[in-house]
């Protein structure tokens, strides 16, 4: 059973151009997420997922470097990006995580992988995008599905939301598919470590600098840190994640 951690990536974010190879803590991002990611305990493979624009060169060119499997693929149909990559990985689980997580756990990444494992889901997650609500932090969010599921959804998925954001399809219409979600007690939802922006950047690389080992850091230790300095998470308080059913107005403009 080959478990591969597909990470989506790409340097064309709208709202922050380029980063996903920024600095945080002396490291480009996505090289946290990745190291950070192979410490998963029940991952095998991990690779990048990104485009075939001429923008996305350089991460091409940072996974050559550093030995990191990358697959090159469509810029806004991320559903067969991701497809195509578990394609050629051979894989048959995909764990899906995206390239401004740099907090990534791999903890938290085995904790989904044994509730997928346990419950016999079709798809299984640590939170859905707004507007449903989530209890753990936005910047540990973990999907997970079989390779057999993925190429239902990509053979089946026709709206452009199920194409861009990749695994809506599984959970967009109750009762399609079985459908867990690993659940935190207390809430912790409201606390906001992805880099989407500017801001989440600078909070990002204040929490960083505060963290001894920040490669094995877990998420209770990030906890730890804005729960003694509130002051951080006010950075990023204006920034707010995107719904699921939006997408990206430059892929409308192709059409």
């Amino acid at each position: 059973m080959k478990t591969t951690l597909i990470i989506q990536a790409r340097m064309g974010s709208s709202r922050l151009p380029g980063k996903v190879l920024l600095d945080i803590g002396g490291k480009p991002m996505l090289e946290w997420v990745v190291r950070r990611g192979t410490l998963a305990s029940k991952v095998n493979a991990v690779i990048v997922a990104t485009t075939d624009d001429p923008a996305d060169d350089r991460i091409a060119t940072w996974c050559a470097e550093n030995e990191v499997l990358c697959y090159r693929g469509s810029v806004f149909d991320v559903l067969d990006r991701f497809y195509q990559a578990a394609l050629m990985a051979e894989s048959d689980r995909v764990v899906r995580v995206t390239g401004d997580c740099p907090l990534i756990d791999p903890r938290v990444i085995d904790d989904v992988l044994a509730l997928f494992e346990t419950t016999g889901a079709d798809f299984a997650a640590n939170r859905l995008p707004p507007p449903w609500h989530r209890t753990y932090p936005i910047g540990l969010d973990v999907e997970v599905v079989s390779f057999s599921g993925l190429a239902r959804a990509w053979r089946e998925a026709s709206l452009p939301f199920e194409r861009e954001h990749v695994m809506p399809w599984f959970y967009a219409v109750e009762g399609r598919c079985k459908v867990e979600i690993l659940d935190h007690e207390p809430d912790c939802g409201m606390h906001r470590w992805t880099v989407d922006t500017p801001d989440d950047h600078r909070l990002l690389e204040q929490i960083f600098a505060k963290l001894p080992d920040p490669m094995h850091a877990t998420w209770y230790d990030v906890l730890e840190i804005v729960k003694a300095d509130p002051d951080l998470e006010r950075i990023n308080a204006t920034t707010h994640a995107k719904r699921v059913d939006i997408v990206d107005e430059r892929s409308l403009r192709q059409k």
